[in-house]
């Protein structure tokens, strides 16, 4: 039987700051002692996105002082955890530098193991730490810097069934509420102007519905709403509220085919392993823009209709976070795994699924996605 084990976790991939304390029983359940997280919001709203250079000088200057807080609002110390779990990839070279090596100096010095973590794996197993799901189980990763349906078989099986072959949804949200004049980050702006306008105004497109691959597109929705911007230039407020309301339904629609597909090979793949116990399967949803409300609603709907349990994990929790860093740790102690020795090296690019083809891009650190 796996120990009691109990984890310390530093995430700092991108523009939030965060540490925590994460515990796990002998019977896999998890009891999160603290969670503490610093957004640098206010440093980067001005520039319309994050700046790379920014956010690694605010991690260095607030991480010391979280972990501090993490372990006083755990009420524990350091000679009372098992191991320490850092952010090692993707992400921010800069930011994965300073989290990965302060993990390093608090292993070395207190003496005990490092688990270097993928920031993926961390979305990927959180619905485990809130929902005790069994394997496998669907992921949707939709956030600013990935757009994944990925089949989690087990810790560290991860199959990648479908991706982006160019931006990412949070970024075209981001983009869209940037050509918009709308205030960073995009995604609950646009959602806000969503509100009050009529969705079916614009008539956008829906890239790739309709094919067999289950991979998504949204650079060509992105120059649809520019060029429909353009064309009744300049904009009043109910036009901005048209444009924001249509692409929501027209990423909402995108999203219902891509996801459908998929809920149908993972039945087809998987026709007797829930029935056999009468557990439905589940499609968990992670990222930033798992917040928004049209979005999570599509998806429950079709959950609903196609028989799957929809699994979303409270908010604070599918954005950036150090709990989810802390329970991969954790998951993969007491799956048996090796702890990663002190040269290990951050890595800006990481795919969960390292057999997978790659679709956009390939650079000196490895692949995108």
């Amino acid at each position: 039987m796996v120990p009691f084990l109990r984890i310390l976790g530093i995430e700092t991939s991108c523009d939030e700051t965060a540490a925590a304390v994460v515990e796990r029983d002998a019977e896999g359940h998890s009891n999160v002692l603290s969670d503490v997280v610093l957004s640098q919001l206010d440093e980067h709203s001005a520039y319309g996105g994050v700046v790379p250079e920014i956010a690694a000088r605010a991690h260095v200057e607030a991480l010391d002082e979280l972990i501090e807080e993490a372990l006083k609002r755990a009420n524990v110390s350091l000679n009372d955890v098992d191991a320490i779990a850092a952010t090692s990839g993707p992400g921010l070279i800069g930011g994965l530098l300073v989290g990965l090596m302060t993990g390093k100096a608090i292993a070395r010095a207190a003496g005990k193991p490092l688990y270097a973590v993928n920031h993926l794996e961390g979305h990927a197993l959180t619905a485990r730490l809130t929902d005790g799901l069994s394997f496998p189980y669907l992921m949707l990763l939709v956030s600013g810097g990935h757009t994944q349906l990925i089949l989690v078989r087990g810790v560290g099986q991860y199959e990648r069934w479908g991706t982006t072959i160019d931006d990412a949804l949070g970024e075209a949200f981001d983009k869209t509420a940037k050509l918009l004049g709308l205030p960073y980050p995009g995604g609950p702006a646009v959602e806000r102007m969503a509100r009050d306008g009529n969705p079916d105004r614009f008539d956008f497109p829906r890239p790739l519905v309709g094919e067999t691959r289950l991979d998504f597109s949204f650079s060509g929705l992105k120059t649809a709403v520019r060029q429909a911007a353009q064309d009744i230039a300049p904009l009043s407020d109910q036009d901005v509220a048209d444009i924001c309301a249509s692409f929501q339904k027209a990423v909402s629609r995108t999203l219902k085919d891509r996801i459908g597909r998929g809920l149908q090979r993972f039945k087809t793949e998987f026709p007797t392993i829930f029935s056999s116990t009468g557990e439905k399967p589940a499609l968990v949803v992670a990222g930033g823009v798992a917040a928004n409300l049209e979005l999570r609603g599509t998806l429950q709907a079709l959950c609903d209709k196609n028989g799957f349990r929809f699994v979303a994990p409270p908010l604070h929790l599918c954005t950036d976070n150090a709990v989810m860093i802390a329970w991969a740790g954790l998951e993969r102690m007491a799956s048996g795994a090796a702890p990663d020795t002190l040269d290990v090296q951050p890595r800006s690019r990481w795919p969960l699924d390292s057999n997978a083809e790659t679709l956009i891009g390939f650079g000196k650190r490895g692949a995108k996605a």
